[in-house]
């Protein structure tokens, strides 16, 4: 049995029933037994009206949605909010790019004496099955992100949550069931990491997506049968570029909900602000007197801005960060501290060593480091010196000045006047070296869940 407990105080929230490898092994065989009955599939028309009906059923309960993604997952009550409405929205913007990524084309004959005589065009296909491994920090918007294009397109799915956040994943399944998706379409998984491994190994899967560490999903890609396609979604240390014009009271509120939204346990969280030496200890002293007002505590308060970190052991490990960055000569500017087992306060470091942990690796807690640059060239060379690249942003009023910094940063996003974890659900998504493989946001995922397929007609 798995039991689910609050990450504010430890509660018990739910137990569940653990699958085993030979339930892992029939999950597999009946997506494949589905995915080989062609007669079997879906017709497009139904599953829009299937997922139309989700929708419905989903906003019905978008404040239990909220809550349960609250208590399970430590996210603040308002933020929770908001991804349950990103939630009904991403089923929709499903619905609507089905008629895109479905579309084929005819491939002109005729050009050639060889092609002289023939007809062809081209049709999109489901993939196959599809085995969906998930994060704990948005519990439900990443399951839409990865079970809905699969529904959507017409592949079987098989989804494992995070061991910590499953609640909402299976609530969403039950309702897929209500809105008349058959038996077998998308299957829930609750297990151990190594019954998740057979699963993603198998070589009965066609299309494996990761959300999660980025030493767990390349060591998964390394193992995935021959022809099965994969997307990864891992981690940065997210750069910001503070221009020479930028006003810093204009810019510390999108700074600070950048830097300690759902208490940094963001893939693209603000880590690193890269500011003018005349500007930049300022600048950390305004974030720190931002981020000393910020309510940390139970994420099912309303009143609550910052709630706990995942689990306490992360806690541990942000606080053993902070502090090596402190006895390496940072400045603490504010937090540093265990508010409790489970909650760091809010830190902004000022000047941390190029080489500490919080300079070099994705911290995934509520700490945001600034650095003093003299270059702005030289700023966003330390700022690309990473092997992790995927959002990156940079404030500044002048065109010339963000042209150059946008096109100069390595990341598959700049954000101009807005912090790093900008995003909307039909944007693409991407990290680029170790960050990630392959493009994410609901229409990019159900185009790389389709394969297509060309007929030509010989008419002599």
């Amino acid at each position: 049995m798995h039991e689910i407990t609050s990450p504010f105080d430890g509660s018990l929230i739910k137990t569940l029933p653990t699958n085993t490898l030979e339930d892992a092994e029939a999950m597999l065989d009946k997506a494949r037994s589905l995915f080989k009955d062609r007669d079997g599939w879906l017709p497009p028309h139904e599953r829009i009206a299937i997922l139309k009906r989700l929708a419905a059923l989903v906003e019905n309960e978008a404040d239990d949605f909220a809550m349960l993604i609250a208590r399970e997952g430590g996210k603040p009550l308002m933020d929770a909010k908001v991804e349950a409405a990103r939630a009904i929205d991403g089923i929709h913007l499903a619905i609507k790019e089905l008629p895109h990524v479905m579309r084929g084309e005819e491939i002109p004959m005729g050009l050639t004496p060889a092609t002289q005589g023939r007809m062809a065009s081209t049709v999109y296909e489901p993939v196959g099955v599809v085995v969906a491994l998930s994060a704990f920090n948005h519990p439900l918007n990443l399951i839409v992100h990865q079970v809905i294009p699969a529904v959507a397109v017409g592949c079987p799915v098989i989804v494992k949550p995070a061991s910590t956040t499953p609640l909402n994943c299976l609530r969403l399944c039950e309702l897929l069931t209500q809105a008349g998706l058959p038996d077998g379409w998308c299957q829930p998984i609750i297990c151990e990491n190594d019954v998740a491994e057979k699963l993603v190994t198998s070589h009965k899967i066609h299309f494996m997506t990761f959300i999660g560490s980025a030493r767990v999903g390349w060591m998964l890609r390394s193992k995935l049968a021959p022809g099965v396609r994969c997307a990864l979604e891992h981690g940065g240390v997210a750069p910001v570029i503070v221009g020479e014009d930028a006003d810093l009271d204009t810019i510390v509120p999108s700074l600070l909900k950048g830097g300690f939204y759902h208490a940094g346990q963001v893939c693209v969280s603000v880590q690193r602000i890269y500011a003018p030496s005349d500007k930049a200890e300022a600048l950390a002293e305004k974030l720190a007197e931002g981020a000393k007002a910020l309510v940390v505590g139970d994420a099912t308060l309303p009143e609550t801005d910052v709630g706990p970190l995942i689990l306490p052991r992360e806690v541990e490990r942000v606080h053993t960060w902070v502090s090596e960055a402190v006895s390496g000569g940072a400045e603490l500017k504010c937090g540093g501290n265990k508010l409790s087992d489970t909650t760091y306060a809010p830190t902004v470091i000022f000047n941390p060593p190029a080489d500490a942990k919080v300079s070099t690796n994705e911290i995934f807690g509520p700490v945001v480091c600034v650095y003093a640059y003299d270059d702005r060239l030289e700023a966003i060379e330390r700022a690309n010196s990473l092997d992790v690249a995927f959002q990156a942003a940079v404030y500044t009023r002048d065109l010339e000045t963000a042209l150059d910094t946008a096109e100069r940063l390595d990341a598959s996003a700049v954000m101009v006047n807005d912090h790093t974890a900008f995003r909307s659900d039909w944007m693409p998504f991407a990290g680029r070296r170790s960050s990630g493989y392959a493009v994410g946001g609901i229409g990019y995922t159900m185009h790389d869940m389709v394969q297509l397929k060309m007929t030509v007609f010989n008419r002599s």
